[in-house]
Protein backbone atom coordinates (compact mmCIF):
# COMPACT_ATOMS: atom_id res chain seq x y z
CA UNK A 1 0.00 0.00 0.00
CA UNK A 2 0.89 3.11 -0.54
CA UNK A 3 2.33 5.73 1.72
CA UNK A 4 0.80 8.76 -0.06
CA UNK A 5 -2.38 10.05 0.00
CA UNK A 6 -3.31 11.24 -3.21
CA UNK A 7 -4.50 14.75 -4.39
CA UNK A 8 -7.30 15.99 -6.42
CA UNK A 9 -5.52 18.41 -8.91
CA UNK A 10 -7.66 21.75 -9.25
CA UNK A 11 -7.35 25.10 -10.74
CA UNK A 12 -3.84 26.10 -9.57
CA UNK A 13 -2.68 22.90 -8.29
CA UNK A 14 0.67 24.44 -7.43
CA UNK A 15 -0.83 26.06 -4.23
CA UNK A 16 -4.35 24.44 -3.82
CA UNK A 17 -2.51 20.69 -4.39
CA UNK A 18 1.06 20.89 -3.70
CA UNK A 19 3.43 22.46 -0.96
CA UNK A 20 5.78 24.70 -3.58
CA UNK A 21 8.29 26.88 -3.09
CA UNK A 22 8.76 29.57 -5.21
CA UNK A 23 10.89 33.33 -5.44
CA UNK A 24 9.14 36.68 -4.50
CA UNK A 25 9.93 38.81 -7.05
CA UNK A 26 8.26 42.26 -7.42
CA UNK A 27 7.57 42.85 -11.44
CA UNK A 28 7.86 46.31 -12.41
CA UNK A 29 6.45 47.60 -15.91
CA UNK A 30 5.70 50.80 -18.11
CA UNK A 31 2.30 52.11 -18.00
CA UNK A 32 1.11 54.19 -21.14
CA UNK A 33 1.68 57.55 -19.17
CA UNK A 34 5.59 56.22 -18.69
CA UNK A 35 4.93 55.74 -14.84
CA UNK A 36 6.06 52.10 -13.10
CA UNK A 37 3.63 49.57 -11.89
CA UNK A 38 4.61 47.49 -9.65
CA UNK A 39 3.02 44.31 -9.06
CA UNK A 40 4.65 40.66 -7.00
CA UNK A 41 5.01 37.19 -8.69
CA UNK A 42 6.32 33.82 -8.19
CA UNK A 43 5.72 31.94 -11.36
CA UNK A 44 8.84 33.17 -12.71
CA UNK A 45 11.92 30.68 -13.43
CA UNK A 46 14.72 30.45 -15.78
CA UNK A 47 13.85 29.34 -19.20
CA UNK A 48 16.68 29.39 -21.87
CA UNK A 49 19.88 29.09 -19.87
CA UNK A 50 22.41 27.96 -22.57
CA UNK A 51 23.20 26.82 -26.16
CA UNK A 52 21.08 30.14 -27.21
CA UNK A 53 21.94 33.47 -28.79
CA UNK A 54 20.27 34.95 -25.69
CA UNK A 55 19.37 34.20 -22.04
CA UNK A 56 15.50 34.33 -20.87
CA UNK A 57 13.32 33.71 -17.87
CA UNK A 58 9.62 32.82 -18.33
CA UNK A 59 6.40 34.62 -16.37
CA UNK A 60 3.02 33.09 -15.96
CA UNK A 61 0.30 35.26 -14.82
CA UNK A 62 -2.93 36.79 -15.63
CA UNK A 63 -3.51 38.72 -18.32
CA UNK A 64 -5.71 41.11 -17.34
CA UNK A 65 -3.23 41.97 -14.92
CA UNK A 66 -1.52 45.15 -15.00
CA UNK A 67 1.63 43.77 -15.53
CA UNK A 68 0.31 41.66 -18.33
CA UNK A 69 -1.30 44.24 -20.19
CA UNK A 70 1.68 46.13 -19.88
CA UNK A 71 4.32 43.85 -21.22
CA UNK A 72 1.98 43.42 -24.11
CA UNK A 73 2.08 47.64 -24.79
CA UNK A 74 5.75 47.57 -24.80
CA UNK A 75 7.45 44.55 -24.03
CA UNK A 76 9.37 45.86 -20.81
CA UNK A 77 9.97 44.71 -17.28
CA UNK A 78 12.36 44.22 -14.69
CA UNK A 79 12.12 41.28 -12.25
CA UNK A 80 13.07 42.56 -8.70
CA UNK A 81 14.13 39.83 -5.97
CA UNK A 82 13.09 41.58 -2.57
CA UNK A 83 14.67 40.60 0.95
CA UNK A 84 13.00 38.25 3.13
CA UNK A 85 12.44 41.40 5.65
CA UNK A 86 8.40 40.96 7.12
CA UNK A 87 8.15 44.30 6.08
CA UNK A 88 9.05 43.72 3.20
CA UNK A 89 7.14 40.88 2.37
CA UNK A 90 4.03 42.62 3.57
CA UNK A 91 4.87 45.03 0.82
CA UNK A 92 4.92 42.31 -1.79
CA UNK A 93 1.42 41.55 -0.44
CA UNK A 94 -0.23 45.10 -0.35
CA UNK A 95 0.08 45.18 -4.02
CA UNK A 96 -0.97 41.98 -5.14
CA UNK A 97 -4.94 42.18 -4.85
CA UNK A 98 -6.21 41.49 -8.25
CA UNK A 99 -7.62 44.64 -10.04
CA UNK A 100 -6.21 47.90 -8.22
CA UNK A 101 -5.20 49.97 -10.79
CA UNK A 102 -1.60 51.51 -11.00
CA UNK A 103 -2.76 55.28 -9.79
CA UNK A 104 -4.81 53.29 -6.90
CA UNK A 105 -1.75 51.20 -5.41
CA UNK A 106 1.05 53.01 -6.43
CA UNK A 107 0.87 56.18 -4.16
CA UNK A 108 0.57 53.57 -0.74
CA UNK A 109 3.42 51.76 -2.06
CA UNK A 110 6.68 52.26 0.34
CA UNK A 111 9.56 50.37 -2.04
CA UNK A 112 11.93 52.48 -3.16
CA UNK A 113 12.75 52.96 -7.15
CA UNK A 114 15.51 54.47 -9.62
CA UNK A 115 16.11 54.49 -12.88
CA UNK A 116 17.03 51.14 -15.01
CA UNK A 117 20.95 51.60 -15.83
CA UNK A 118 19.46 50.57 -19.71
CA UNK A 119 18.12 54.11 -19.79
CA UNK A 120 20.83 55.63 -17.97
CA UNK A 121 23.12 54.23 -20.71
CA UNK A 122 21.09 54.39 -23.84
CA UNK A 123 17.91 56.50 -23.14
CA UNK A 124 15.03 54.31 -23.95
CA UNK A 125 12.96 54.46 -21.36
CA UNK A 126 12.58 51.62 -19.26
CA UNK A 127 10.40 50.28 -16.33
CA UNK A 128 12.09 51.62 -12.58
CA UNK A 129 14.16 49.11 -10.60
CA UNK A 130 13.48 48.21 -6.51
CA UNK A 131 16.20 50.27 -5.04
CA UNK A 132 15.44 48.25 -2.17
CA UNK A 133 16.06 45.03 -4.24
CA UNK A 134 19.11 42.75 -4.22
CA UNK A 135 19.22 42.09 -7.40
CA UNK A 136 17.22 42.52 -10.41
CA UNK A 137 16.59 41.25 -14.19
CA UNK A 138 16.13 43.83 -16.58
CA UNK A 139 13.99 42.03 -19.76
CA UNK A 140 11.94 42.30 -22.99
CA UNK A 141 9.37 39.92 -24.25
CA UNK A 142 10.70 38.18 -27.35
CA UNK A 143 7.19 38.42 -28.97
CA UNK A 144 8.43 37.26 -32.19
CA UNK A 145 8.37 33.83 -30.74
CA UNK A 146 5.44 31.29 -31.48
CA UNK A 147 3.62 34.75 -33.40
CA UNK A 148 2.75 36.37 -30.19
CA UNK A 149 2.91 40.04 -31.53
CA UNK A 150 -0.52 39.13 -32.77
CA UNK A 151 -1.68 39.01 -29.22
CA UNK A 152 -2.94 43.01 -28.14
CA UNK A 153 -3.78 44.41 -24.74
CA UNK A 154 -6.96 45.83 -24.13
CA UNK A 155 -9.04 42.67 -23.63
CA UNK A 156 -9.72 42.84 -19.54
CA UNK A 157 -12.28 40.16 -19.16
CA UNK A 158 -10.40 37.29 -20.96
CA UNK A 159 -9.82 36.40 -24.17
CA UNK A 160 -11.06 34.38 -26.91
CA UNK A 161 -10.02 31.65 -28.81
CA UNK A 162 -6.98 30.25 -30.52
CA UNK A 163 -4.40 30.84 -28.37
CA UNK A 164 -0.63 30.10 -28.37
CA UNK A 165 1.01 27.04 -26.39
CA UNK A 166 3.89 28.94 -24.72
CA UNK A 167 4.09 32.32 -25.25
CA UNK A 168 1.99 35.56 -25.26
CA UNK A 169 -1.93 35.00 -24.58
CA UNK A 170 -2.24 30.90 -23.71
CA UNK A 171 -5.49 30.68 -21.90
CA UNK A 172 -8.88 32.68 -21.96
CA UNK A 173 -7.45 34.08 -18.45
CA UNK A 174 -3.89 32.82 -19.01
CA UNK A 175 -0.36 34.39 -20.58
CA UNK A 176 3.07 33.11 -21.03
CA UNK A 177 5.74 35.38 -21.57
CA UNK A 178 9.65 34.52 -22.61
CA UNK A 179 11.51 37.42 -21.49
CA UNK A 180 14.98 38.10 -22.79
CA UNK A 181 17.57 38.48 -20.56
CA UNK A 182 19.08 42.31 -20.73
CA UNK A 183 20.70 42.69 -17.94
CA UNK A 184 21.84 41.23 -14.80
CA UNK A 185 21.74 43.87 -11.29
CA UNK A 186 22.96 43.02 -8.13
CA UNK A 187 23.98 45.07 -5.12
CA UNK A 188 27.44 44.98 -4.31
CA UNK A 189 28.28 42.53 -1.43
CA UNK A 190 26.55 40.11 -3.65
CA UNK A 191 28.40 40.48 -6.72
CA UNK A 192 31.48 40.52 -5.18
CA UNK A 193 30.56 37.19 -3.52
CA UNK A 194 29.66 35.49 -6.88
CA UNK A 195 33.19 36.94 -8.30
CA UNK A 196 35.50 35.78 -5.35
CA UNK A 197 33.71 32.94 -4.45
CA UNK A 198 30.50 32.54 -2.35
CA UNK A 199 30.82 31.12 0.90
CA UNK A 200 27.50 30.26 3.03
CA UNK A 201 27.43 33.50 4.69
CA UNK A 202 27.33 35.31 1.41
CA UNK A 203 23.92 34.03 0.16
CA UNK A 204 21.40 36.82 0.24
CA UNK A 205 18.30 36.89 2.61
CA UNK A 206 15.71 35.63 -0.10
CA UNK A 207 12.24 34.78 0.90
CA UNK A 208 10.42 31.56 -0.18
CA UNK A 209 6.68 31.99 -0.20
CA UNK A 210 3.93 29.02 -0.84
CA UNK A 211 0.94 30.91 -2.29
CA UNK A 212 -2.11 31.56 -1.33
CA UNK A 213 -3.05 28.47 0.69
CA UNK A 214 -6.18 29.20 3.16
CA UNK A 215 -8.03 32.06 1.51
CA UNK A 216 -6.74 34.46 4.06
CA UNK A 217 -2.73 34.42 4.45
CA UNK A 218 0.46 34.48 2.01
CA UNK A 219 3.07 32.42 3.74
CA UNK A 220 6.68 32.97 3.18
CA UNK A 221 10.03 31.29 4.63
CA UNK A 222 12.76 32.94 5.86
CA UNK A 223 16.75 32.59 4.93
CA UNK A 224 18.16 30.31 7.18
CA UNK A 225 21.53 29.20 7.91
CA UNK A 226 23.00 27.82 4.20
CA UNK A 227 24.30 24.09 4.19
CA UNK A 228 27.01 22.67 1.65
CA UNK A 229 26.74 19.25 0.39
CA UNK A 230 29.84 18.33 -1.53
CA UNK A 231 29.81 17.48 -4.79
CA UNK A 232 30.94 13.53 -5.67
CA UNK A 233 33.77 14.41 -7.99
CA UNK A 234 34.36 11.44 -10.60
CA UNK A 235 37.77 12.43 -12.48
CA UNK A 236 38.33 11.01 -15.73
CA UNK A 237 42.13 9.89 -17.04
CA UNK A 238 43.95 12.12 -18.96
CA UNK A 239 43.81 10.00 -21.55
CA UNK A 240 40.25 10.16 -21.76
CA UNK A 241 40.28 13.90 -22.04
CA UNK A 242 42.91 13.73 -24.57
CA UNK A 243 41.08 11.95 -27.18
CA UNK A 244 38.20 14.33 -26.73
CA UNK A 245 40.60 17.34 -26.85
CA UNK A 246 42.28 16.45 -30.25
CA UNK A 247 39.10 16.15 -31.90
CA UNK A 248 37.57 19.52 -30.74
CA UNK A 249 38.85 21.11 -33.22
CA UNK A 250 41.65 20.92 -36.23
CA UNK A 251 44.03 24.23 -35.15
CA UNK A 252 43.50 24.62 -31.69
CA UNK A 253 45.40 22.18 -29.19
CA UNK A 254 45.70 22.06 -25.36
CA UNK A 255 48.63 21.06 -23.22
CA UNK A 256 48.52 17.88 -20.83
CA UNK A 257 48.57 20.48 -18.06
CA UNK A 258 45.54 22.40 -19.35
CA UNK A 259 43.52 18.99 -19.45
CA UNK A 260 44.54 18.21 -15.84
CA UNK A 261 42.03 21.44 -15.37
CA UNK A 262 38.79 20.05 -16.58
CA UNK A 263 39.03 16.03 -15.30
CA UNK A 264 36.50 16.99 -12.98
CA UNK A 265 34.59 17.82 -15.87
CA UNK A 266 30.98 15.42 -15.98
CA UNK A 267 31.79 13.62 -19.74
CA UNK A 268 28.27 14.70 -20.68
CA UNK A 269 29.58 18.41 -20.43
CA UNK A 270 33.39 17.89 -21.94
CA UNK A 271 32.52 19.11 -25.45
CA UNK A 272 30.59 22.16 -24.55
CA UNK A 273 33.62 22.62 -22.32
CA UNK A 274 36.66 21.88 -24.92
CA UNK A 275 34.44 23.90 -27.16
CA UNK A 276 34.07 26.91 -25.11
CA UNK A 277 37.83 26.90 -24.61
CA UNK A 278 38.23 26.90 -28.55
CA UNK A 279 35.92 29.91 -28.79
CA UNK A 280 37.91 31.66 -26.63
CA UNK A 281 41.69 30.48 -28.27
CA UNK A 282 40.55 31.95 -31.65
CA UNK A 283 38.97 35.06 -29.90
CA UNK A 284 42.24 35.33 -28.90
CA UNK A 285 45.12 34.82 -30.97
CA UNK A 286 45.72 31.37 -28.91
CA UNK A 287 46.94 27.93 -31.00
CA UNK A 288 48.18 26.02 -27.82
CA UNK A 289 46.04 26.00 -24.58
CA UNK A 290 47.85 26.33 -21.38
CA UNK A 291 46.95 26.06 -17.60
CA UNK A 292 47.22 29.62 -17.66
CA UNK A 293 44.94 30.13 -20.38
CA UNK A 294 42.45 27.66 -18.58
CA UNK A 295 42.50 29.96 -15.55
CA UNK A 296 41.25 33.01 -18.02
CA UNK A 297 39.09 31.01 -19.35
CA UNK A 298 37.32 29.51 -15.87
CA UNK A 299 37.29 32.46 -14.05
CA UNK A 300 33.98 33.95 -15.94
CA UNK A 301 33.75 37.06 -14.27
CA UNK A 302 37.29 37.97 -15.54
CA UNK A 303 35.94 41.45 -16.97
CA UNK A 304 34.13 42.18 -13.95
CA UNK A 305 37.27 41.90 -11.69
CA UNK A 306 38.93 44.12 -14.24
CA UNK A 307 37.04 46.48 -13.99
CA UNK A 308 37.17 47.03 -10.20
Amino acid sequence: MSSFENLRIVDNFYQTSLYFPMPTVIISTLCEDGSTSLGPYSLVQPYYVAGKDYYAMLLCCRNSSNTAQNILKNGKCTLNFIDDKPASFKEAVKLSWPGDKPEEKMPKCNFKLEKSIIEEETGEVRPMVLTDAIEAIECTWVRELEGAEKFHPGELNGYEPPYNDFNGITSKFGAHFILRVDKILMKKKYADAIINGVKAKDFPPLPVDYGYRDSKNFWFHRKTKMRAELLQMRRASLESVRYAADRADDTIKFTDDALKTILGVPRVFLSVVLKGCVSWAKENGVTLITAEHMKIINDKRSKEKNKK
